[in-house]
C-alpha cells in the first residue's frame, strides 16, 4: 500500500499553518518524488485559501452548501498551482499531494473534497479542534474512486 513521508520539520510548517489560519481551512501544496508506491516530500508550499462563495454552483442540491465558508472549503488559486509546478521543475521534483485542514472537524475527507481529488496525489487532512492540532491522516483515491488512509512515515 502507498505510504508518504514527511519530516518532522515539515510536519510543523503545515500544523502552524493549520493553526495560524483557524477557524478558516488551511491548504497548501506538496512538492517530491514518487519511488514506486512511496512519496517522499521535499518541500512544503503554504497557498492561501482562495474560496468564495460564488464559486458555488446551483449545482449543489444542499442548501446548507450554499451557506458554507472557508471553515469548509478550500481552493488554492490556477496561479499558486503553476509557481509549485515551475519550482517544482526547477528542483527536479513533482507536485505529489495537498494538504488541507478541517476546522473543529475530524481528518476525513468530504463529498467535496473526494469530488475534486485526483488519484495520483496525496491529500493529508489535519484536524484542528478549539485552535490546536488533533491530529492528521492522509487519503490517496484507489482506481474505484474511494479514498483509502495513506501510512505518514515521519521522518526526522
Amino acid at each position: 500500500s502507498m505510504s508518504i513521508a514527511i519530516s518532522t520539520a515539515q510536519l510543523k510548517i503545515i500544523y502552524d499553518h493549520a493553526e495560524d489560519i483557524y477557524p478558516e481551512e488551511c491548504c497548501g501544496i506538496l512538492l517530491g518524488k514518487i519511488d514506486g508506491v512511496s512519496k517522499i516530500v521535499v518541500e512544503v508550499i503554504e497557498t492561501i485559501n482562495t474560496w468564495k462563495k460564488s464559486e458555488v454552483t446551483t449545482e449543489l442540491k444542499n442548501l446548507d452548501d450554499l451557506n458554507r465558508t472557508k471553515h469548509s472549503r478550500y481552493t488554492i488559486s490556477p496561479r499558486d498551482i503553476l509557481q509549485a509546478q515551475k519550482r517544482g521543475r526547477d528542483l527536479q521534483l513533482d507536485i505529489i499531494g495537498f494538504f488541507h485542514s478541517h476546522p473543529d472537524a475530524r481528518s476525513i475527507p468530504s463529498t467535496c473534497d473526494r469530488d475534486r481529488a485526483w488519484e495520483i496525489y496525496s491529500y493529508p487532512i489535519i484536524s484542528v479542534i478549539n485552535g490546536k492540532i488533533s491530529d492528521i491522516q492522509s487519503w490517496v483515491l484507489n482506481s474505484e474512486g474511494i479514498f483509502q488512509l495513506e501510512e505518514i512515515r515521519q521522518l526526522d
